[in-house]
């Protein structure tokens, strides 16, 4: 990898990188020569000090650096992969008794950008949203056998999708190693299906695994409520864990299917679950049932500074109705996805929430992703997913 373009910034711009954060935006370059999305940079302090090594992108963002500093030469992804995989064994990911799936690879917060890497029991889906990384997608499968050995089984690339979206390249999805459509996981005992060709995102919401464990915590004896359920995580968790009753709520026809298909895997009785398709916002303004225990995890309602208000409003509308409808002593589990949205607007939109529906309610627990979704202390922008653990007096 040493054909690479240089790129110089202007007076004063370095502070960020010699900082360590991994962004450097178009402003910040004295002058970017013809370059295609992708390319390999280095990058330059205006005294001609090397700074680090990224793929530049077209836009306003214009490199994320994979590396301060150190050429990306001989075995430098793999000691990438290696470290990787070294901080899930540190933090008791793998292995782990009764889970077999974890995220390996979280973009910026494992130093590369633009990539995700996740590990189904044997089958690895890479999913990349910068060509630089995407280009790399065939020594990144050799590095995935090279740590996992005779471990990894399949590795498929889904990046078709985010690709498409985020950088306008065109290309297909498809296996660069092995074969295998759909695997069963297991995840703190409970089993799941996943569909890593159909499925959403790499094909189940590791994100969540943690916040999972929590609700089984609370879960025995309670009638609850799951919205936005997708393949039925939290239904199976609470399930699992003496839930009385459990209603799944989707408004994708496809993600209702997935959450029966799990409660049937885990042999659970069908009078305790009932899974409906329909769209979650209009359910909860219709409900009558009060509940013990409601999760709200939706999808980003904002994936842009511009729809961060009508994201807010949805917000606070679903967990007004959610609060209203809980029992005395009730919890609501409450989640935003959005990048646009930090934890302090969230917890005001809640409160807003929570003062319209003239209910006393007290934060129990901050909730966030696990530890296989790492944050860099010096990318803060990595941490996406914010929740909230309230008490409905």
């Amino acid at each position: 990898m040493s054909n690479y373009h240089q790129l110089s910034l202007r007076q004063g711009k370095e502070q960020p990188i010699k900082r360590f954060h991994p962004w450097i935006f178009s402003g910040a370059i004295q002058k970017i020569p013809k370059l295609n999305a992708g390319d390999l940079v280095e990058v330059m302090s205006w005294q001609g000090e090397v700074l680090g090594y990224g793929f530049y992108e077209t836009g306003s963002l214009a490199v994320k650096l994979f590396s301060f500093g150190e050429e990306p030469i001989g075995d430098f992804w793999l000691r990438k992969f290696q470290a990787a995989l070294r901080l899930r064994e540190t933090t008791g990911l793998t292995p782990e008794p009764g889970s077999n799936a974890y995220r390996l690879i979280f973009s910026e917060g494992d130093g590369m950008p633009g990539l995700i890497i996740d590990f189904y029991d044997g089958t690895a889906v890479l999913q990349a949203n910068s060509i630089g990384m995407y280009a790399m997608r065939r020594h990144f499968t050799e590095c995935l056998q090279q740590i996992y050995g005779e471990t990894l089984k399949a590795v498929y690339d889904k990046s078709a999708e985010t690709l498409r979206k985020q950088a306008g390249y065109e290309t297909t999805d498809g296996f660069l190693f092995g074969d295998c459509a759909t695997t069963v996981i297991s995840e703190h005992g409970c089993a799941f299906r996943v569909d890593l060709i159909a499925g959403q995102k790499t094909g189940f919401f590791l994100d969540q695994r943690d916040n999972r464990r929590i609700v089984a915590q609370h879960a025995a004896g309670r009638k609850i409520l799951n919205t936005y359920c997708y393949s039925g995580g939290f239904s199976v968790a609470a399930l699992k864990a003496g839930a009385l009753l459990v209603h799944s709520i989707d408004s994708s026809k496809k993600a209702i299917q997935l959450t029966e298909d799990n409660l049937r895997l885990n042999g659970f009785d069908p009078q305790t679950h009932q899974c409906l398709a329909v769209d979650a916002m209009q359910y909860l303004d219709q409900m009558s049932q009060g509940w013990d225990l409601i999760i709200l995890d939706p999808p980003a309602f904002a994936k842009h500074v511009s729809q961060r208000h009508k994201a807010l409003t949805a917000y606070r509308h679903i967990n007004r109705e959610a609060i209203k409808n809980l029992t005395p002593g009730g919890l609501l589990f409450t989640f935003s996805c959005s990048q646009v949205v930090d934890t302090e607007q969230f917890t005001a939109i809640v409160m807003a929430a929570a003062i319209e529906a003239g209910r006393q309610v007290k934060i129990i627990r901050h909730l966030g992703h696990p530890a296989d979704h790492p944050v860099s202390i010096f990318h803060p922008e990595g941490s996406y997913l914010k929740g909230l653990m309230l008490y409905i007096e």
